[in-house]
């Protein structure tokens, strides 16, 4: 069975001869950008025998602002950039590049940030709970533009760049920052319209629900999000692939490895077991959770220091069973 074939049989839960793997981590310094990037990106791939790619879309976090915003109700100058802007025709450039070279042998996502996680990589985080406090129209119409422009991205990248679908990482769900009622009225409709426009153009999309700063989230605010499968913080969130199975709707599940780390330390087996251990580790995780449904993966990004031998490994281990 080819790579491709035994991710989207993974992600449609159909049979697999084995269990497909993915890991992925920022690019920084020259790689974040331009054919630097691109070629990062392969020889990441090529060194590592991964069975999928998920294109990061380093130097693109922060949404770019047109209009100075100052106060809550500055948010509603802001106007969609369009596909000429080099925020989206860059990122579509930099997909189609890397497609061109493996995706005719493998999956290919690129990483699309919810709309709310843009806001305040556009801003700050402080700002963004200030202005939903004083004007939340204000805000939602902010949102709603940049999902216009992430639904345009989405739809660019899978019609023009030929990647298979979108990586949506959805931040803001920890229990102390919305209540379930307030989080689907401000940030819930702009993260599904630019799912539901993703969606017109490939139905293999992945939800990524972030506990990157090790705090845990309400999971049960993404539990209907219309996409193929569903990557979580098993570790931060102590929500094990069975229990997160059953919560998401028995959709397909990506993840098992915990990820967490800084600058100072790095937690878990996959930075710190031996080969022995986290192979047994990984075959672990495939009996216990069955074959079918299952992609194997991280919490979240890996660290740019961990050795790209530990991630062979795990794929070794996978398709030994």
């Amino acid at each position: 069975m080819d790579k491709r074939t035994r991710v989207l049989n993974a992600m449609n839960k159909l049979p697999v001869d084995h269990v497909p793997c993915g890991f992925w981590f920022h690019f920084g310094g020259k790689e974040a950008l331009g054919e630097a990037c691109v070629q990062a990106h392969l020889r990441y791939y090529r060194e590592t025998d991964l069975d999928f790619l998920k294109v990061m879309c380093d130097g693109f976090f922060s949404y770019p602002l047109t209009v100075d915003v100052k106060t809550a109700d500055d948010w509603y100058k802001l106007t969609p950039l369009g596909a000429d802007h080099p925020y989206i025709k860059d990122q579509v450039w930099r997909a189609k590049r890397i497609v061109e070279e493996i995706g005719q042998e493998r999956c290919v996502f690129y990483n699309v940030f919810a709309p709310f996680s843009s806001i305040r990589f556009a801003t700050d985080d402080d700002f963004v709970m200030e202005s939903l406090r004083e004007n939340p129209n204000a805000v939602m119409h902010a949102l709603d533009v940049i999902a216009q422009d992430h639904a345009l991205l989405s739809e660019l990248l899978i019609r023009e760049a030929g990647c298979d679908g979108i990586y949506f990482p959805v931040q803001g769900g920890e229990w102390n920052r919305f209540t379930p009622e307030e989080y689907h009225k401000y940030v819930s409709p702009s993260e599904l319209y630019v799912l539901e426009h993703a969606n017109r153009f490939s139905e293999n999309n992945i939800l990524h629900c972030c506990g990157w700063a090790g705090d845990k989230n309400n999971l049960a605010l993404w539990k209907d999000y219309p996409v193929k499968v569903v990557n979580w913080a098993v570790h931060v969130e102590e929500v094990s692939l069975e229990e997160g199975r059953v919560l998401f709707g028995n959709k397909a599940s990506l993840g098992g490895f915990k990820t967490l780390w800084d600058e100072k330390h790095e937690e878990g087996i996959l930075y710190h077991g031996t080969k022995e251990e986290l192979q047994q580790y990984t075959k672990d995780i495939i009996l216990d959770h069955g074959k079918i449904g299952l992609m194997l993966g991280g919490d979240c990004t890996i660290s740019t220091k961990l050795p790209w031998e530990r991630l062979k490994w795990v794929v070794e281990a996978a398709r030994s069973i």
